[in-house]
């Protein structure tokens, strides 16, 4: 597989990774063996990268990952902390970091976490001393081998990346999602920090597999957080309104190359932005895992492409997106 070095970690990643989040909670009910299959598929196709949170299943994402990556060497797992207390900046304490690492090293089995990322806390955090001179105490410690951030917003990520220890940031990135190209890709590519695209398809919209008759399970976010109900909105079919982003995935249909699949288009188009360092797309079953890691090995889109692309953005969705995130 296409590697990129993961910005400030030094690590050498697949540029498909696979995200775990539908691996512990909100995306209908996976069982555990599946879960191991789709880890298994994933790893067996090239991806090298897998991330996922403690707040995911509520530490259960992250022991199933633990589990399996014991008779897998040479992974990177990246992990994520702060979502399972209540969002206030006095929770972001030295103390706090330290046991939520510990707990998240016991689910991981490992001694020193690869890469901790802040996940998506209050803004003010992103700009506090205090946080980062926890978190390079952390590193000091050897309880974690570098730290990152996940963020909301496009100045939050900008904010971070001017941090000198900042080795990641991770962002919303997709083609219904254009505006971290204009300044926190370039600012992180000038900084050495690495981007991890997340949500790469849209809460599935751009695997070009729902029509307006689809239906999504009572305990699938695609329902109940469609108005950012459980969090913030833009993590559920980054914020656009099914119906629009349905419309706007008919469109990118002709621009799919032959032979590609609409999700593997939109993994591709992620791919080629320069900056981007890895893309976490998740999966539910192993076809849906192989089928991802195959997006690294379409060739680079045409011009062509990138621009319908950016057409269809700036004719539906920018109206509707640009300007929150």
């Amino acid at each position: 597989m296409e590697t990129a070095i993961l910005g400030r970690t030094g690590r050498i990643v697949g540029k498909v990774g696979l995200g775990a989040w539908q691996l512990g909670a909100d995306w209908g009910e996976v069982a555990e063996d599946d879960a191991a299959e789709v880890l298994g598929a994933a790893v067996d196709s090239g991806v090298t990268f897998i991330d996922t949170a403690d707040v995911y299943g509520d530490g259960r994402s992250e022991q199933i990952v633990g589990r399996f990556v014991q008779d897998r060497p040479g992974l990177t797992v990246a992990t994520k902390m702060g979502r399972r207390v209540p969002q206030e900046v006095s929770a972001y304490t030295l103390d706090n970091f330290r046991r939520w690492t510990d707990r998240s090293r016991e689910n991981l089995q490992t001694n020193t976490l690869d890469l901790v990322q802040l996940h998506c806390p209050p803004t003010p955090v992103y700009a506090s001393d205090a946080v980062y001179d926890a978190l390079d105490t952390l590193v000091a410690e050897k309880r974690i081998a570098a730290y990152g951030v996940s963020v909301e917003t496009c100045d939050e990520a900008l904010t971070a990346i001017a941090r000198p220890n900042v080795a990641t940031v991770q962002i919303i990135l997709n083609a219904l999602r254009l505006k971290p190209l204009e300044r926190v890709l370039p600012a992180a590519q000038a900084a050495g920090v690495g981007i991890i695209a997340r949500v790469p398809l849209a809460s599935g919209l751009l695997s070009g597999r729902y029509d307006e008759h689809t239906t999504f399970a009572a305990n699938d976010h695609r329902n109940f957080n469609r108005h950012g109900g459980a969090f913030d909105v833009g993590e559920t079919f980054s914020g656009v309104p099914f119906e629009v982003g349905l419309e706007a995935v008919g469109r990118l249909r002709s621009l799919v190359p032959a032979g590609a699949t609409m999700a593997q288009f939109a993994l591709r188009w992620i791919v080629d932005q320069p900056g981007v360092s890895v893309v976490i797309p998740g999966a539910r079953s192993s076809e849906q895992a192989h089928g991802n890691a195959a997006a690294a090995d379409l060739a680079p889109l045409s011009a062509e492409a990138q621009q319908g692309v950016a057409e269809v953005y700036d004719e539906l969705i920018r109206p509707l997106v640009h300007n929150r995130w």
